[in-house]
């Protein structure tokens, strides 16, 4: 008798099994590879859409459908979009660093949310610090400033979550388990204290996971990182995933402008008259110089 194949999301991967949640049911499976994907080296990723047949208490992964996108780090399929969490204190996130991760997530032609965490630590002081940075991707992308000890915010980004597979990313220590289990007290996920000498989190989430949410929907949490690796762009691709320099770069005076010292460029143009954030512009040729010294 011939078993019936159903089909589930992969919620984890471990060397040889994988637990599978059954799109209907939702029961959570663990589930063996057959021996032709180890003799083709293949192997299923977290977000991965599989038919498998169940045997006994388990299951068999049968196939692996169409990976509608991929993110390589962290590795996982079929998401429709990444949350970009950044913190102003305990760590300041350089904007190099958010920026580096945004042209990453604009690569693989997802969307993205930022996500401005631990707003509570935030002071008077501070308040024309946040404002630039809301100023610089508030008119990019959607914008949610967040507090986990407070909940503000919280409710903005559950309605961001609902029924959708996100993947949060950001330097370790900026607060993505602590948003998490915030969220979804259920989750168990390690925190960890920023050391108060060196500013930086310590890895708190050792592999990727999808969590399914209560309110619908489902997340990875990321294991934070402070290194993006930008250095497989191509010099003249880099300004293609600057999302506000689209539209200047059209009216530029040279089609093949890189709006770093031709004439007529308009990018150039918007900082000096503040419409675009220097910022944004300055993490661009720095990442520019990055990406020329490795092609």
């Amino acid at each position: 008798m011939r078993l019936r194949r159903r089909r589930g999301i992969v919620v984890k991967f471990m060397s040889n099994a994988a637990i599978v949640e059954d799109l209907e049911t939702k029961e959570r499976v663990r589930c063996y590879l057959r021996g032709r994907f180890r003799l083709q080296d293949l192997k299923p990723i977290v977000g991965d859409i599989v038919e498998y047949t169940k045997v006994l208490d388990g299951g068999v992964i049968e196939s692996i459908l169409k990976r509608k996108n991929e993110l390589l780090k962290p590795r996982v399929a079929n998401i429709d979009q990444v949350i970009c969490v950044c913190t102003l204190k305990r760590p300041e996130v350089p904007l190099l660093v958010v920026d580096k991760l945004l042209v990453l997530v604009e690569q693989t032609g997802l969307d993205a949310v930022v996500v401005l965490n631990k707003i509570d630590l935030l002071t008077e002081e501070d308040e024309p610090k946040k404002q630039e940075f809301i100023k610089a991707y508030g008119s990019i992308y959607p914008l949610i400033c967040t507090s986990a000890k407070t909940g503000e915010g919280l409710d903005k980004l559950k309605e961001v979550l609902k029924d959708k597979v996100s993947v949060f990313a950001g330097v370790s220590g900026v607060g993505k388990s602590t948003i998490l289990n915030a969220i979804c007290p259920g989750v168990s996920l390690k925190t960890q204290e920023v050391s108060e000498k060196t500013e930086r989190g310590r890895h708190t989430t050792t592999s990727a996971e999808l969590i399914t949410f209560p309110f619908g929907g489902h997340v990875v949490d990321t294991p934070g990182f402070s290194l993006i690796e930008i250095t497989h762009i191509r010099p003249e691709e880099l300004q293609l995933y600057f999302r506000d320099f689209r539209e200047l770069s059209e009216k530029c005076l040279f089609t093949d402008c890189t709006h770093t010292s031709e004439p007529g460029c308009k990018v150039r143009e918007a900082v000096e008259k503040g419409i675009l954030a220097r910022s944004r512009y300055e993490s661009y040729l720095e990442m520019m110089e990055e990406v020329k010294g490795k092609s």
